[in-house]
This record gives C-alpha cells, structure tokens and sequence, in this order.
C-alpha cells in the first residue's frame, strides 16, 4: 500500500530508513557542537564569543518566528491535494443555504419576470444557435422553448424566453442582432404559450375536428397574429368564381392560399412577417383534416319557456338548414329582411349557403315545437373583426328571442378569444339596439349614412347568456350556457 492511499485511508506513514537518517543527523549535530564549545571555551575570548553565538541564535529564531507569521498564507510545496479527514462533510445543502433557513433569515425575493416570443432568422452553420444563446445568457434571459424552421438560405430560430422585467425588447433584439440573428420579431407572451408546440397542435386538430367553424380560429392561434378571410367559390350576389388556388396551397412570402373544403379559398396574410414552410404545411394539414372530415356542427339544443308559454329550441344550425331559413325569409316581411341584409330583399336567399356554412362562422337556430324555424343569429368571422348578426321572424319578434340569440352569440366570441364584436343595423331597428345595450357590454356607436354600427368591447364584464328559463322537459349539451357567464375566464 502507498503512502497516499495509507494517508488516504487515514493511516499513519513511517519508514524506518527516515528515522535512521534523523538520529544520524542528531547525534552528529551534538558531536559538532560539542567541539566547537570546547575549542572556543578554552580559548581566550571563549565567553565573549559563546554570548556573541547566543545572540545571533535567538536573533534568527525571531526572524524566522516573524516570517514564517508573515507568509503562513502560502500553500505548502508537498501538498497532495487530500482534504483532511476533519474537513470532510456529509452531502446536503450549502452553508448558504442553511443560513438561509435559519429562523429570522431574510428572505431571496426572486427578480420579476415577463414571457417574449421571438423569431430571427440565423445563418445554417455550427456555432450560430450558440452564440445566439450566449447572447441571451449575458442579458440573463432564460430561453423556455424552441422551434427551428429550416429554410433554404438559413433557419429560423422560434423562442420563447423569459426575461427580467426591466429588459427592454430593444435591448433583446439588439444583443441578437450583433449575435448574427436578422429579421428578428419580438412580442409580448403569456401564460398559454408555454404548451409546446406538439401539444398545441393536437388541440387545435381536436377542436376543428368537432366543429368545422373552428378551422378559421384554429389557423390563427397556430400562426399567431393574422388576418383569416374566407372566400366563396362564387360570389353569393354575381355568382363569379373566385380566384383559383391549386389543390396543394400556394405561399407567397407572407401570404398563403388554401382550398377551402366547400371549393372555396382561405387566405391568411401576416404582413409583419413572412411564412415557413413549416408553418404552411401545419396550415395545409389542418385544412386537409376539415375536408376530410366534412361538414358537423356539435350535437346538443337548449329547451327554453318564452314569457308567453311558447316552447323553443335552440341549437346549431349548417347548410343542411337552408331550406327551412328559406322558408322563414318568406314569412318575413320586406322591412325585416331589408334591415338584416341592407340591400334588395330578393337577394335575401343568396346570402344564406354563405351564412350558413360553418367555413365562415357559427350559426344559432330557434326552433319551435314543430319544427320550424323562426329566429336565426350568425357569429361571422371577418377578417381580424367579428360580427354578429340577427334575423328573427315578424311574428315571434319582442318575446325575448333576440336577446336570447345575441347573448349567446356574445359568449362564443369570447370563448373564441375576440376582443370585439359589430353588429351592422339601423338605427330605426330599435329591437338590435336593445340587444345589444342588454349585455352590459361597453358600446360603441358610429352612425354612416343611415346605418348604425354597434361595437361591443368584451371585457371584464358579465355577460347574460341566457334571459329565458329552461324547459322542465330536459335540455341538451348546451344547458351549461344557462345563466350569467364571466366574459373571461
């Protein structure tokens, strides 16, 4: 066993060779010194210079006494680097830390914190993801997440990074460009972008596999911010086709064209910022999954009472309920129609296989107990704007049916994220007017030649969803809506 492992174990090291060598070294140290006494005591200044000996020996043991004080900081030369056994330590938790849970020790306030989602596009080489994040590092910015979308002349980089709060998105986006990064975006994020991309592409499929009205939300939280617009095949009034779009989707930098399920074409632009191939094929993957799947609607209706006595339903309607909207335009009177849809009330039909498909909205049907249809809302996705929309019959008008109507209208579209909602009438159409003050809702009113546009802010506010009590006969999936509903959950 070697002295370093013997040391190691915590054993004494000896050689006996080293011993001998001492006790030579010693005795003859005692012989020399025992001469030179001798030969200098029996001389004639023997005790001056004995005393003169006596001095220089103490005078030396105190400078070395004195230097050894002085530079006892210095490590040793032989030093092994074995940590002696007295210092040793158990694993746990730092002194720092245990000082830190002390009673009475002060607590470590974390630093405040906000979520950014940016994108750069850098060049496809090893080395510049590193310095990217080194340039992040130094700014102590932490990255949560990261997308790469491979390019032909580069790799754009998707991050979502959390940063102090004092760090200005100037400071973010300059460190990233002296780090190689160009074309760098940069918003403010939330709490929900924390769901790694997989994940939320699964939801977004499940939900647009449910409802087909969802496709146009859907594309927008996969893409970010965008405008969404919806074109028919033909025009609902000249009956034109619209531009033609290959089966396969077309990308332009930032605009991309994908054939609707109907025949008609989605476009969604972002000017802000080009699109990925990646980001088109999610787009053409989800576009693909509403063809396939083909029209639906979620099951479930509402048994409402009327003030009356009356007994209605309220459910979902699609194009499979043109022919009954149809009929209810003709029980209509040309007043009513001509407040709905603003212009000749014999192009009321052409609207409805446009307003009916769930490609461009949602659509609420009051039915009553035989069957036939006497009230329709429409919630239509315009663009980045929403606007809800109401037709109810002659008859069954001032019972409570619209406010009914716009109340749920109002709740898809928070539920759908919408800041806003517009609803386009005219000021003699006092029925829409009191609809909409009913919800509670901020309002604001622009009035352009003759026509009255309403727009609802969707704050914080209660929204009433429903005004009409429940039939004691049952109800389907929709009972939950019953009720006063937070705008935002």
């Amino acid at each position: 066993m070697s002295d370093v492992t013997r040391a190691k174990h915590g054993r004494p090291v000896h050689h006996w060779r080293r011993d001998v060598v001492e006790l030579a070294a010693l005795f003859t140290a005692v012989a020399v010194a025992d001469g030179v006494a001798n030969l200098i005591g029996h001389g004639p200044d023997g005790p001056a210079l004995l005393a003169i000996s006596a001095v220089l020996l103490v005078a030396t043991a105190g400078f070395h006494t004195w230097w050894a004080r002085r530079h006892g900081h210095a490590p040793p030369t032989g030093d092994t680097g074995t940590r002696p056994l007295a210092e040793r330590r158990a694993a746990g938790p730092s002194d720092e830390q245990e000082r830190a849970e002390e009673p009475g020790a002060p607590e470590a306030v974390p630093e405040e914190t906000v979520l950014w989602r940016m994108r750069t596009t850098v060049k496809d080489a090893p080395g510049s993801l590193a310095r990217l994040c080194a340039a992040l590092a130094h700014r102590q910015v932490d990255i949560l997440s990261l997308q790469t979308h491979p390019l032909a002349d580069g790799t754009v980089d998707e991050l979502l990074l959390r940063a102090p709060a004092g760090l200005a998105a100037s400071e973010i986006t300059r460190d990233v460009a002296r780090a190689g990064g160009t074309a760098t975006w940069i918003e403010r994020a939330d709490a929900h972008d924390l769901v790694d991309a997989p994940t939320r592409v699964l939801g977004l499929a499940t939900r647009t596999a449910l409802d087909a009205s969802e496709l146009p939300l859907a594309l927008r939280q996969l893409l970010g911010r965008c405008t969404i617009r919806s074109l028919p095949s033909k025009s609902p009034l000249s009956g034109r086709a619209a531009e033609g779009t290959p089966v396969e989707g077309a990308l332009e930098d930032t605009v991309m064209r994908l054939r609707a399920p109907e025949g008609g074409v989605i476009t969604v632009e972002r000017p802000y910022l080009p699109f990925t191939p990646t980001e088109f094929a999610r787009a053409r993957a989800l576009v693909e999954l509403d063809a396939r799947l083909g029209p639906r609607i979620p099951g479930g209706r509402d048994l409402l009472t009327l003030p009356q006595g009356n007994a209605i339903t309220v459910r979902r309607a699609d194009i499979s309920d043109v022919e009954a909207a149809k009929a209810m335009h003709e029980r209509c009177s040309p007043r009513t129609l001509g407040m709905r849809y603003h212009g000749p009330v014999g192009d009321a039909d052409r609207y409805l296989n446009h307003l009916l498909s769930p490609s461009f909205g949602r659509t609420l049907a009051v039915q009553t107990a035989s069957g036939r249809i006497v009230g329709i809302g429409h919630l239509l996705w315009d663009g980045d704007e929403t606007e809800v929309a109401l037709l109810v019959e002659d008859e069954w008008q001032r019972r409570g049916i619209g406010t009914e109507l716009i109340g749920r209208l109002v709740t898809m579209a928070v539920e759908a994220g919408c800041e806003s909602v517009y609803a386009v009438t005219q000021a003699s159409n006092t029925g829409m007017v009191a609809a909409m003050r009913g919800l509670g809702l901020p309002l604001d009113y622009q009035i352009e030649e003759g026509t009255l546009v309403i727009t609802a802010r969707l704050e914080e506010t209660p929204v009433t969803t429903s005004l009409l009590p429940y039939d004691q006969g049952g109800a389907g999936e929709g009972r939950e809506q019953h009720g006063t509903r937070a705008v935002r959950d």
